[in-house]
């Protein structure tokens, strides 16, 4: 069973969705659609789509898998059935590789005019760069997000948070559900040029126009939410673990000197080195938790840094349910959430072309034709012990 409530209409019920198979951005966007309710399907590549180091990749959960092979000349007479009826159709591909396929915006656009063809790429569909590789350490450097994450020492990168999925994932997410409220007062279809240097750009909105008025040095770790201000950093605890304070409004920095006996004028940046050593002493005198349980119920911003192993049983995600758990560990549950219609759980992974022939049946393919696809190599079935 691809999800054990997939059965429940989400608030994307009715929408449907083709996901080419690419990494990162893209996947992620598709995971989302699926289990918010729309109908998607991964349309992979005989050999999968997944980077080589992980065998099982949590962005493609979800929804049904069909490998279709996009070089064969049949290739597109089986995608255009699909992409008749689709509403979205994502694909990742580098600038111009999806026409040279023959599944271009142009070319879907004429089976499909109401079609929302959206284009997930780190560089955009144009521009210098718009043809080279990249990963979201690179689109993060050109984008200024690179240089105000980290240290002193060197630009330190957030994972491949920035770029990949806040960047990229999320904005083409916003891209196409803006293009279908659109189609639903135009009834046409458009092109979404969602690139990660662009979202990534706009993630830095508040710290650019800081910038421009002189609010937000050009440098890290001095200013305010990047560790140069003292009420805003992690210390390391008597354990060695971590506690995470942000402590900025004033009544809040409060609330953090009586937890710690302390006296200090927030916002005299002379003193804010003495403040950093004040405070690093005094959260070495204590265990993590031991700082968790002396602030908890207060408004002083403390929390302790939890690992991947120790955050889904916190009490307040436990209470939420911000995680499902699965027999081998635990996966974040699809956000937001609503008041009426309810996501999905998060549901299986599948293997490549696991999913080909039920797809394919339920587009109006018959067993025969199924067969003689998979015979001459357009497609490909999983086959199962």
């Amino acid at each position: 069973m691809i999800n054990e409530d997939r059965l429940k209409p989400g608030p994307l019920d009715g929408i449907r969705v083709i996901e080419i198979a690419g990494i990162g951005p893209s996947p992620y966007a598709a995971m989302l659609l699926a289990e918010l309710g729309a109908d998607v399907v991964r349309v992979d590549r005989p050999g999968g789509a997944g980077l080589p180091h992980a065998p099982s990749d949590a962005l493609n959960r979800s929804r049904p898998n069909l490998a279709i092979d996009l070089k064969h000349p049949k290739a597109t007479d089986v995608l255009f059935r699909l992409v008749r009826h689709a509403d979205v159709l994502i694909e990742g591909f580098r600038p111009g590789v999806a026409e040279r396929l023959g599944i271009g915006p142009a070319d879907c656009h004429a089976i499909n005019p109401g079609l929302v063809y959206a284009r997930m790429t780190g560089w955009g569909q144009d521009g210098p760069l718009a043809a080279r590789a990249g990963h979201d350490i690179t689109y993060a450097a050109l984008t200024g997000a690179l240089h105000v994450s980290g240290g002193t020492d060197k630009p330190r990168q957030a994972a491949n948070l920035i770029a990949d999925f806040a960047g990229g994932s999320m904005f083409l997410v916003v891209g196409i559900l803006t293009a279908l409220l659109e189609r639903s007062r135009s009834g046409a279809g458009q092109v979404v040029d969602a690139a990660m240097v662009d979202g990534a750009a706009s993630l830095m909105t508040m710290l650019y126009g800081m910038h421009a008025h002189g609010a937000w040095r050009d440098e890290r770790e001095a200013n305010l939410v990047d560790g140069g201000a003292p009420f805003y950093d992690t210390y390391r605890c008597k354990d060695g673990k971590f506690v995470a304070v942000g402590a900025i409004e004033p009544q809040f920095f409060a609330q953090l000197l009586t937890g710690l006996d302390l006296e200090f004028d927030q916002f005299d940046r002379a003193s804010w080195p003495a403040m950093s050593v004040a405070f690093k002493d005094t959260f070495a005198s204590r265990t993590r938790d031991e700082w968790a349980r002396h602030f908890e119920g207060t408004d002083a911003c403390v929390a302790p840094v939890l690992s991947l192993a120790e955050a889904p049983s916190h009490p307040h995600m436990a209470a939420r349910g911000v995680f499902h758990q699965l027999a081998d560990g635990n996966e974040p549950r699809v956000a937001p959430r609503f008041s009426r219609t309810s996501a999905r759980s998060p549901g299986s992974v599948r293997t490549t072309g696991q999913d080909s022939a039920s797809v394919l049946a339920q587009a109006g393919f018959s067993l025969a034709e199924i067969e003689e696809m998979a015979r001459v190599g357009v497609v490909h079935l999983a086959r199962t012990s």
